[in-house]
């Protein structure tokens, strides 16, 4: 990489910045974050500050319709599954925090499993992956998925070649299985550059909230950049089928990525908004008799802020 010192610590306070927008996100209810973005104190010219704002508008217009999705799917008993692929610090959990950010946890919820235990080693390689499966009405986005076999696992020697080559007979029978029994199957690879991995590694370094997301196996991807592109390319190439291709999202830009994603999933639906009953609040039964017991002090949390 031909980058000097500086421009590496400004890419890593970008970074920060970014850090800083998602929890924005989740705190800003009046879809109008300017005055939040003026309160934080941060370094960031007007440009920047408007292509976040327009980030933010544009991002809770596509959650706006994820919830009118998300009804869609329970009103119709649709059943939903997303995969969600890349390499190490992709965006991948990014963008899952953006669809499920306001949505019934009922309705959709995230898998994002382990490495197989002892048990499941010895199972039907898919069978710890199907108990995943939605019910109608439900939307489940795996976080990492069965492609777990044609990536860390072929890369890292946990499965012997007549596994991986059985992979590529079951999988495209599996997901069309899947297809014929109601399934509506959707396949994202986020895909970055050599250099934007390298520098979000050393942002996850050099901030010390996001230290955890390092493992060993993460390093160790970092050294196989290679192993893992060839693993990407067969793996594309023998999984991407009619019933259920695969759509590439580039993630270089984090927030292009995010809205592109979203965008693209909310098409591949011909969904409606569902109509909802009118909410009329009831009012409060007051019984004459009925006195609330003090909380004895020795049970309160302390109000130290």
């Amino acid at each position: 990489m031909n980058q000097s010192h500086e421009d590496l610590m400004k890419r890593i306070e970008r970074d920060l910045l970014d850090s800083y927008d998602e929890e924005l996100e989740l705190e800003i209810e009046d879809r109008d974050p300017s005055d939040q973005l003026d309160g934080l104190g941060l370094t960031h010219t007007s440009a920047e500050k408007q292509a976040r704002l327009t980030y933010f508008r544009e991002l809770f217009r596509l959650q706006g319709e994820l919830v009118k999705l998300q009804d869609w799917v329970a009103h119709e008993k649709q059943k939903v599954v997303i995969l969600f692929e890349g390499r190490d610090a992709a965006g991948k959990g990014g963008v899952i925090k953006r669809i499920t950010q306001r949505l019934n946890p009922r309705i959709c919820r995230v898998v994002a499993l382990p490495a197989p235990n002892d048990r499941e080693r010895t199972q039907w390689y898919f069978q710890r992956y199907a108990s995943q499966l939605p019910a109608a009405g439900e939307m489940v986005l795996f976080d990492r998925s069965w492609y777990n076999r044609a990536g860390v696992e072929r890369v890292m020697g946990f499965c012997s070649d007549d596994e991986y080559e059985e992979f590529f007979r079951s999988v495209p029978e599996f997901e069309r299985m899947l297809v014929r029994s109601g399934i509506r199957l959707i396949k994202y690879w986020f895909s970055i550059t050599d250099d934007e991995q390298h520098l979000r590694f050393l942002g996850r370094i050099h901030d010390p909230l996001k230290q955890w997301k390092l493992s060993p196996m993460d390093l160790e991807s970092r050294r196989r950049w290679e192993d893992y592109t060839r693993a990407k390319e067969t793996m594309l190439e023998r999984t991407h089928i009619p019933e259920a291709p695969w759509w590439v999202v580039q993630a270089v830009d984090k927030k292009k990525a995010r809205l592109n994603c979203i965008a693209h999933l909310l098409g591949q639906f011909d969904y409606r908004e569902i109509q909802r009953q009118e909410v009329v609040l009831p009012a409060r039964v007051r019984n004459p008799d009925y006195l609330r017991q003090p909380v004895p002090a020795s049970m309160v949390v302390p109000e130290l802020y």
